[in-house]
Formats: C-alpha cells, structure tokens, sequence
C-alpha cells in the first residue's frame, strides 16, 4: 500500500528511543523526511544515524527540551530553516511518574501539564499555521491507555493525557476544512526500555524478578504479550497518510486488546 508519504516532511518529538524511534523509523521507511527530536544529543545522533542507514532517508536531528517554550519555538525554526515546512507533527514525551492522588504535590500536577499537555498544545500552535495554508496537514499525538480506562496508579498522566484528546477532538473540528487531521493514540504495554525500567523499579518494590512483573502484565492482554514498538509504530504511518485522510478526531487504542469499554 502506497501511503502517499514520500518527501513528506516529519517531525517526531522524544523520539531518541521507545515508541517515538519506532514512528520515526516507520515514517523515514515510508520516504518521508524525518525530525527526531529529544534532550539527549549523544542518543538523538546514535538514533538518527541507524535511520539514516536502515532506510536510505534524510534524517535531522535536534536537540529540544519539551518543557522549554524557548526551545520548542528553536525547534520548529530549524527544521523549517532546513525542509521550509512540517507536514506531519507527531506529538510525543515521557509520561509523569506514578503516584496516588495523595502523593503529588502542586508542582507534580504543574510539571505533568508542562511535559504532556503543554508540549502538545505549543508545538501545534506552532506548525499550524502552515499546514492550514497549505492545506494538508497530520498532527498525530502519543497519549496513553490510561487516558481511556484510567490506571489506579497514574492519576497525573490519567488527567493530562484526557486533556490532550479533548483538545485534539475541538481542535479537529476547527481545521478539518483545510486538509489537516488531529487524531491520538492511544498505547497499552510496549516493550520499551523505558518499561522494562518500569517493570524493574516494581520489581525492587515488591521483591520479585522483573519477568514476573511483565508476565503480570501479559496476564491482562488479550493477545498475551507486551506490543512490539513498530506495530504502533505502523498505525502512526497510516494516520499519517494521504490514506487516512477521512479520519479525524479519533482516538485509536493499540493494546492487544486491554482496554475492556466499548470506546
């Protein structure tokens, strides 16, 4: 299937590793020109180079801390001084750590805003405009499982996550007219380095081996394992797509089938 992604210009952010390497590789596969973006350099050159050689396609790396309104406007600068626009933006970071409602401070709820929400709401501010003059636009963001069947554990990201897609679906609706689609994903359990860090902080917690903590995890998938980063990595290239361009405002779980609603 042709996705209609060849010299298409691509921006993924927090994409040195996990889940946004995983987009960024997919998209360059497809033949567009890809941004990798993270705070990192030494990871972020490491990541672009293997791209770079795995696909045969240009790659730009730069260095950009999400939380910093400075840098993300520095960001967008430069890959629009280097490619002179941005076709697809996929939104990615880190997700807020863990706790109960009990357990976080002020200045946790504020800096869970700044990482996932805010991150979100400045980059599209930002390669807006652009897509609506040219009529054709993707903005694709990275949430969360939990921002559909919300986890006991992760009430920061649970809240800032539900705030993305609400923003995306309003958004949505206001641009679909000019060929730019706004939609989210929504990701289960990945095997991802940052999960198996996850799986091992649990693990030291209740002192057991970190396999069990994946298994564990395993037991409340359908499909019985943790997902692979590139099958997300392949409905982010699609929602991407000259394909998918009757799909806007939707928001995709990719979980081997977890999340138990209807919706």
């Amino acid at each position: 299937m042709d996705l209609g992604l060849e010299g298409k210009v691509a921006m993924v952010i927090a994409s040195s590793r996990g889940l946004g390497k995983a987009a960024a590789w997919e998209l360059a596969r497809e033949g567009a020109r890809v941004v990798v973006s993270a705070r990192g350099q030494e990871g972020l050159a490491a990541t672009a180079d293997e791209i770079r050689q795995a696909t045969g396609s240009p790659v730009l790396a730069v260095t950009a801390d999400v939380t910093s309104q400075p840098e993300i406007k520095a960001l967008v600068r430069t890959v629009e001084q280097e490619y002179g626009r941005i076709d697809i933006l996929v939104n990615n970071a880190g997700g807020p750590p863990q706790g109960q409602f009990t357990d976080v401070a002020d200045e946790d709820w504020l800096s869970a805003v700044e990482l996932n929400l805010m991150s979100t709401i400045r980059l599209t501010r930002l390669v807006l405009p652009g897509m609506r003059q040219r009529r054709w636009g993707r903005i694709i963001n990275i949430t969360s499982f939990s921002a559909k069947q919300p986890s006991a554990t992760l009430i920061l990201s649970n809240t800032v996550r539900t705030g993305v897609i609400a923003m995306a679906k309003t958004l949505s609706r206001q641009v679909a007219a000019e060929g730019v689609t706004v939609n989210n994903v929504c990701p289960g359990y990945f095997l991802t380095d940052r999960m198996r860090q996850v799986a091992g902080a649990d693990a030291q917690k209740e002192g057991k081996d970190p396999a069990e903590i994946i298994s564990r995890w395993e037991s409340m998938i359908p499909v019985g394992r943790l997902g692979r980063p590139e099958e997300l990595a392949a409905l982010i290239a699609f929602l991407a797509s000259q394909r998918a361009a009757f799909m806007t405002g939707c928001t995709i779980q990719c979980d081997g089938g977890m999340i138990a609603g209807l919706l």
